[in-house]
């Protein structure tokens, strides 16, 4: 009888520590909330766009990534630590993120105490010690940094990127291994790198991912609005249809998008993506912004109109979702169009529309999905024979 009144006594003591701690844990997290900073605060994960990009998509590394390559991991850390003070160059998703800190800019005009915001994470398998450098270059271009300035290319740089701040608050740094068991535990929608083997793997686990490619030559982009171009089969829907059309032609094709025209087309890897954009288009609609939205989205696709567009314009409208500019280009190369858009990122499932976008000037983004990667320009690549 003793021994139960002891142990109902300990239980009890248990349960107040408990509650204790709860206590302490609530009023610590409330402290932390409170705490004042002139620096806007990260969006929680749970109402923000989250957007990780790798650290090779974010800025140009082809001179450190050949020091990996040759000499191995140790060189290449001590590389990185011997050139910390040394900024980074920006890389191809760089305007990209640049533009999404210039859509946050705006939202906090508009809703002061609002979440719903673009959070980007550097998602990178580096080493920490080489965080020093990408947390020295991000903040190189956050704020101006003019002991960086040694010709007038440095000063030029510097006042392109001065009126919107590069802000990176998030890392994840994994020393080598795979950073894709880390995307879903910070929600993420979009992910960008360099290395199509985990953004196949990212697409797998069902997360919107694309393959970044430098441009060939520069172009301007527009400094107050994001523009982000899309395909529209095997990336904003399904490859269901572009099946057809590599195994029975384009005929059989047109006669199956009439057929099925009233029948949504199954979603894509990046339809999700799309919805994200659209949930934020319309935070500034709500606010009578509607003609002054800093984001704009296209869709951008080889399918001709009149045979078989119906059926894309459809698909979206019943998933409820816009795209600003629908241009059906029946076949006519991409890159000529892409060029007047101007887009910060443009996504293609087909490495043929990608090269002919980058060659004049487009940032373009390769979502490695569906029948078209067992293609080029047409022809059925010759898979190597089994042994």
């Amino acid at each position: 009888m003793c021994d139960i009144k002891i142990n109902e006594s300990r239980q009890v003591e248990d349960n107040a520590e408990e509650k204790e701690e709860e206590k302490d844990w609530v009023a610590a997290k409330a402290d932390f909330e409170n705490l004042q900073t002139n620096k806007p605060r990260p969006p929680k994960p749970k109402n923000a766009v989250t957007v990780a990009v790798s650290s090779r998509t974010l800025f140009k590394m082809k001179a450190e990534r050949l020091v990996y390559e040759t000499e191995g991991v140790e060189s290449y850390v001590a590389y990185q630590v011997e050139h910390e003070n040394e900024p980074l160059k920006p890389g191809p998703a760089f305007p990209f993120v640049k533009a999404l800190m210039t859509v946050n800019s705006r939202l906090r005009e508009l809703y002061p105490d609002g979440e719903e915001l673009f959070d980007i994470v550097l998602m990178t398998n580096n080493h920490a010690q080489v965080g020093v450098r990408l947390i020295n270059s991000i903040n190189h271009y956050g704020t101006p940094a003019f002991g960086f300035i040694q010709n007038c290319a440095d000063l030029l740089t510097i006042l392109n990127f001065f009126f919107s701040d590069l802000t990176i608050e998030r890392f994840c740094m994994t020393g080598g291994k795979s950073p894709i068991g880390y995307l879903k535990a910070y929600m993420t929608n979009l992910y960008l790198s360099k290395d199509a083997e985990k953004v196949t793997e990212a697409i797998d686990e069902g997360i919107a991912a694309a393959t970044m490619f430098m441009r060939d030559t520069e172009n301007d982009l527009c400094d107050n609005q994001l523009r982000v171009a899309f395909d529209g089969d095997a990336v904003l829907f399904s490859d269901e249809s572009e099946i057809i059309v590599k195994q029975s032609g384009l005929d059989s094709f047109f006669e199956h998008e009439k057929k099925f025209e009233n029948k949504p087309l199954a979603q894509g890897p990046l339809k999700c993506f799309l919805e994200a954009l659209g949930k934020l288009q319309r935070k500034f609609y709500a606010k009578n912004e509607r003609l002054d939205c800093p984001i704009r989205t296209f869709l951008v696709t080889a399918r001709s109109a009149a045979s078989s567009g119906a059926r894309v314009l459809k698909t979206l409208r019943s998933w409820g979702l816009e795209i600003d500019e629908a241009l059906f280009l029946a076949g006519a190369p991409k890159g000529p169009l892409l060029q007047k858009i101007k887009p910060h990122i443009y996504f293609d499932d087909e490495m043929f529309h990608i090269e002919g976008a980058k060659e004049l000037g487009t940032i373009s983004a390769h979502v490695p999905y569906g029948i078209g990667q067992k293609y080029h320009k047409g022809k059925l690549i010759e898979q190597p024979k089994k042994e």
